[in-house]
């Protein structure tokens, strides 16, 4: 049983390879080679007024692997002037540090394989999504990006864009100065290519091949306006863009579909911020902290999936001119599994990582 930490993470796993772990583990989901579970976050009120704990986990398994993702986080919802919740920012212990763990598990004789910390395992997932998709729908020649954001997944978004296309320059936006040319120097340096800093959204987006949108934005930071024929769109969260912006779209592909078909009740909504099935606990006041995002919910439930793609059942981009959208929401599971169990084979191949005893994890007392 190995501990596996963020930088060991780091150490063992490319963005190429994340990318391809992906596209090998999504490539068995038609004939059941890989399965996953959808998200199920389950929220718990605090003592604080504005706050709520959220515990969330998701698991699937590929490769003979198979991994959960359980997160335990506060979450909070800093308003604007408008008393309004304006992005999602979340905390454990206190605020800076954070809790997630992704077990890994051999699915041939149930062992339990690794602990790793989710933090750059996460990172490198998310982005390599963005790789998987924009490999799938971009057109070959794309070679410039428009970036919103510019945090963690803004880079490793980028990481994998260059990865799979030829990228030359790129125009970054976000709300702090601070941050946007801090990315753009250091994302710079990393890659080689030209990333410039700009002070508006719009000015990152226009002329851009490929349009990337990567905040905690409660709300939509994409104008339908600023979409320009033959761009490849790509979003970490569906509060980011709206109907108006998504009716621009020529070819929208998902992911997958991460919502149980379940109705909603008090006690379970599928509305609440960025969680596709939350069990809610709580009373009517307390629940009402908890923010839904703004404008109009856009539904990708009737959307073809990426595996639809790659079987041959759906379109992908069948012109240089169409608009294209890929939704890195889906098949969370087999993601970790994926990459995960990557990650597990490199440490045991490179020896890093703290072996733990396996007393420690097996019992004789059946369960």
């Amino acid at each position: 049983m190995l501990l596996i930490d963020n930088d060991c993470v780091a150490r063992v796993l490319s963005m190429r390879d994340c990318i391809d772990v992906q596209e090998r583990a999504f490539a068995g989901l038609p004939g059941g080679a890989s399965i996953g579970r959808p998200r199920i976050d389950t929220y718990v009120p605090t003592r604080r007024e504005d706050s709520y704990y959220r515990f969330g986990s998701v698991d699937g398994a590929t490769g003979g692997v198979l991994a959960v993702r359980l997160k335990s986080d506060v979450m909070v919802w800093p308003g604007g002037a408008d008393g309004r919740a304006e992005s999602e920012q979340k905390y454990c212990v206190e605020p800076g540090t954070y809790c997630g763990l992704v077990m890994l598990f051999s699915t041939e004789n149930g062992a339990p394989l690794a602990i790793v910390n989710d933090g750059h395992l996460q990172h490198m997932r998310v982005g390599g999504a963005a790789g998987l998709g924009t490999r799938l729908l971009a057109r070959e020649d794309a070679h410039t990006v428009g970036m919103i954001g510019s945090g963690g997944m803004a880079q490793t978004f980028l990481q994998a864009l260059v990865a799979v296309r030829d990228i030359r320059r790129v125009r970054v936006f976000s709300r702090q100065e601070a941050n946007r040319t801090r990315f753009a120097r250091e994302m710079a340096a990393q890659l080689g290519i030209e990333v410039e800093a700009v002070n508006a959204a719009e000015r990152a987006v226009r002329g851009a091949d490929i349009v990337a949108t990567c905040t905690d934005s409660m709300t939509p930071v994409l104008d339908a306006d600023w979409l320009e024929p033959g761009m490849h769109v790509l979003a970490l969260t569906p509060r980011e863009f709206d109907a108006r912006v998504a009716s621009r779209f020529d070819v929208t592909i998902a992911q997958g579909h991460e919502r149980l078909p379940m109705a909603e009740s008090e006690r379970f909504s599928q509305r609440v911020s960025g969680s596709p099935n939350a069990f809610i606990g709580g009373s009517s006041e307390e629940r009402a902290r908890l923010p839904v995002s703004r404008g109009a919910r856009v539904d990708t439930s009737g959307w073809p999936v990426y595996t639809d793609v790659i079987t041959g059942r759906a379109p992908g981009r069948t012109g240089a001119n169409q608009i294209t959208f890929y939704y890195t929401v889906g098949n969370w599971g087999v993601q970790f599994a994926a990459v995960g169990g990557h990650v597990y084979r490199e440490a045991l191949r490179l020896g890093v990582g703290l072996e733990l005893p396996d007393r420690y994890f097996l019992q004789s007392i059946r369960n």
